[in-house]
């Protein structure tokens, strides 16, 4: 194996040649490397912080600024208000504004800057004798919130500027790539999470986490488009500022253009209009400012707009194609997913020919059919979709197919949902998802099975089903990239420990949708084997507290399949735990928390969270993972999150460790 000198030695490499490439992209504008071999250099590093954790360092590219945000954001009064801007709708509006200040002898030589109008969040950065001291959002204009750890975190906002001014205030737009955006989403939707509706949104969500290190990860980008107030320095012009921001390293309203009158305007917002679509980033608009500083002060401003600006909004583009298929593909959270074909259309600058038709109810609504000539557009400048159906076709309406298209099963569509699901857990679209949950901590437990080592499992063709982690050989993990022998024997020996498991990790670890760990233990403690949950009839499910119809039919649809109980088979022939254990099926302690609802985060002390959710439902608890109105108390550690947040929001009581043994020894 490479010994400790030779990968700490690489680390150090990989983070000079890392902080190397990012001045040459965001502050020299000269990349000398394409986006994938940076990204290379970044995952490799993040790799190796995370297999070996004494490298890690908290300066390092990968993390930027280390530790979390504040659980809660503190205010920031603006002193200068960020106002939001008056929208305009055609181009015979922007000539009454342009001509409004021509023709008047207040305004003598008036011209005007055009520039992009960023779809993203606006922030404001405050910078003391050239450094970094405090960064907001917009907000109501007037008060924002602090969110300077994790602006920090975006690469190409300068932590130092080289300026005289002993005081500047910069506004900005904070966006996502429409690349980042897209693989961001891609993530979403493969780890069963909720996908962000455009690139604005996941941007203002990312702003907000209260961890910076996930902010961080969100690969957000800025444009500054304007001096708040500057104490030091003085510019006559807007376009001069935007000079001296750009001399400073900030990256500011792209390719800008300072036009001398209503027709050089024009010619501009037709030619952002034209590139609109080919953007690496979204825009919602085109910006008119008087380039004047001291025009735009004669000009004033209302309570909510200056008046020396505008907005154009650009209409939504729409064309007619025609849809020549429907190919439907399986996502790892099981979902089919529909997506029409077309005749290749430009729209918005670029040729689409491809867009998610969502789910059956979409479909079904539209009408839409096979061969129909449809009207598309782009959501948000950026997502395909159809508008509607303009004539139908020679098409018979259509319908998803009722098996699943990747392993021949048959579908389910749960009654809250609108999509349809294939729960066979040896689904090959479904695979890598399904074994990273089940060798997971809170599943099986088995130490050393990341998703790494599963990924090269199954790309060797090694495993196939959870089934085939119990026949690994020491021989077969050894040889995978970064594994050795010694590896290899404790991964042996953590998947032989996980075989007696109790049963209702077995249970939580088959994916179930909708059980989740107490829904197990419920299930192990009911049934006392996996046979008897296998044949169990829709009766049995209903005399158990809590467990409503959704459970239950998403248990009996699991077990349905042919797939589900081969498995259990072969994991019961290779020794796992089949049998509820006798602390599994006891009763409870006590009944000092029946009927009561309990949702735990932090850091508690003297306890793991595992240990108080057993001490919770060992004496007639429930607990749960998420906040809600029926949530009975909030048990917080330290580091807290937006779990105590909400609580605090919704009314529940939050309570201390100490506090629940109090409620223990009382009963």
């Amino acid at each position: 194996m490479t010994d400790m000198k030779t990968i700490a030695a690489r680390a150090k490499e990989l983070r000079a040649l890392i902080e190397y490439h990012s001045n040459a992209y965001y502050n020299a504008d000269a990349p000398e490397i394409e986006d994938d071999e940076y990204d290379a250099l970044m995952r490799e590093l993040r790799e190796l912080e995370r297999d070996y954790p004494e490298l890690r360092d908290e300066n390092s590219p990968t993390v930027k600024v280390g530790g979390a945000a504040s659980s809660k954001f503190a205010e920031v009064v603006h002193e200068v208000p960020m106002q939001s801007l008056q929208d305009v709708f055609s181009l015979e509006e922007v000539k009454e504004f342009c001509e409004k200040f021509a023709d008047s002898h207040d305004y003598p030589d008036v011209s005007y800057v055009v520039e992009k109008k960023i779809d993203g969040l606006s922030v404001s950065l405050e910078y003391t004798d050239g450094v970094l001291t405090r960064g907001s959002t917009r907000g109501d204009g007037r008060t924002g919130e602090d969110i300077t750890e994790n602006l920090l975190t975006i690469a190409s906002i300068p932590h130092k500027i080289n300026t005289t001014a002993t005081f500047l205030e910069v506004r900005g737009e904070v966006y996502m790539p429409r690349r980042t955006f897209a693989a961001l989403n891609q993530a979403q939707e493969e780890n069963g999470l909720k996908t962000f509706k455009n690139p604005r949104n996941a941007a203002a969500g990312s702003l907000r986490q209260k961890d910076a290190a996930i902010t961080a990860a969100r690969g957000l980008d800025i444009f500054v488009f304007n001096v708040q107030q500057a104490r030091g320095i003085a510019f006559a012009t807007h376009s001069q500022s935007l000079a001296f921001l750009q001399s400073c390293g900030f990256h500011v309203s792209p390719e800008y253009t300072v036009a001398a009158n209503y027709e050089e305007v024009a010619a501009a917002i037709e030619a952002i209009g034209r590139q609109r679509g080919a953007l690496e980033y979204d825009i919602d608009g085109a910006v008119v400012k008087i380039d004047s500083l001291s025009l735009r002060e004669r000009a004033g401003v209302t309570s909510k707009f200056p008046k020396w600006a505008v907005a154009f909004k650009y209409p939504p583009e729409q064309k007619e194609t025609v849809l020549r298929d429907i190919e439907v593909t399986v996502g790892r959270t099981g979902v089919l997913t529909p997506t029409g074909v077309f005749d290749p259309v430009l729209l918005a600058g670029t040729s689409v020919s491809r867009a998610s038709l969502h789910n059956q109810d979409y479909i079904s609504q539209k009408d839409i059919r096979i061969g129909d000539t449809v009207v598309l557009r782009k959501a948000g400048e950026i997502i395909p979709e159809v508008v509607s159906v303009a004539r139908h076709g020679d098409g018979a309406p259509y319908r998803l197919p009722e098996v699943c298209p990747s392993c021949g099963e048959k579908v389910f569509r749960l009654e809250e949902e609108a999509a349809l699901r294939c729960v066979n857990p040896a689904c090959p679209a479904q695979l890598v998802r399904n074994i990273i949950h089940f060798a997971s901590r809170d599943a099986m437990d088995i130490e050393g099975m990341g998703p790494a080592v599963i990924e090269q499992l199954i790309a060797g063709g090694r495993i196939q089903s959870p089934a085939d982690i119990y026949q690994l050989t020491e021989e077969d993990i050894a040889s995978l990239d970064r594994m050795g022998k010694k590896s290899a024997r404790n991964l042996v020996n953590a998947v032989e420990k996980s075989k007696s498991n109790p049963l209702y990790k077995l249970i939580f670890a088959l994916g179930i949708r909708h059980i989740g760990e107490t829904a197990s233990r419920q299930l192990a403690a009911q049934f006392g084997s996996m046979q008897a949950l296998m044949d169990a009839a829709p009766e049995d499910f209903a005399a158990m507290d809590g467990f409503g119809e959704i459970m239950a039919e998403s248990v009996r649809d699991y077990f349905s399949t042919g797939h589900a109980r081969e498995l259990i088979a072969r994991l019961g022939a290779c020794g796992v735990n089949l049998q509820s254990t006798e602390s599994e099926g006891a009763a409870a302690s006590s009944d000092a928390l029946e009927g009561l609802t309990f949702v735990i985060t932090g850091t508690l002390e003297g306890m793991t969270r595992e240990e108080a959710k057993a001490l919770i439902i060992a004496h007639g608890g429930k607990a749960s993972g998420s906040v809600s109105k029926k949530t009975s108390y909030l048990l917080a550690g330290e580091n807290a999150g937006s779990k105590l947040t909400k609580a605090e929001e919704l009314g529940v009581k939050v309570i201390s460790l100490d506090e629940l043994n109090a409620m223990l020894s009382q009963a």
